[in-house]
């Protein structure tokens, strides 16, 4: 579903369809809404702190991905 002003400036059938492809993408459609608040965050809000925190969660990460 569609949020804030994109609402008011999209037609009643593209409304649907985007609908209709969140109901049919839950997981991808999850993953894109995670991955786009992680990276808002980043930019927008993170402290030194939280960027410090952030870059050993990462590095952590990296280390599983690559035993995998």
């Amino acid at each position: 579903m569609l949020k804030g002003d994109v609402m008011g400036k999209v037609s009643e059938p593209q409304r649907r369809a985007v609908e209709r492809w969140n109901a049919k993408n839950k997981e991808k459609s999850n993953f894109m809404k995670q991955r786009s608040s992680a990276r808002s965050f980043i930019r927008k809000k993170a402290s030194g702190e939280d960027l410090d925190e952030l870059e050993g969660i990462i590095s952590e990460r990296r280390r599983e991905l690559e035993d995998f």
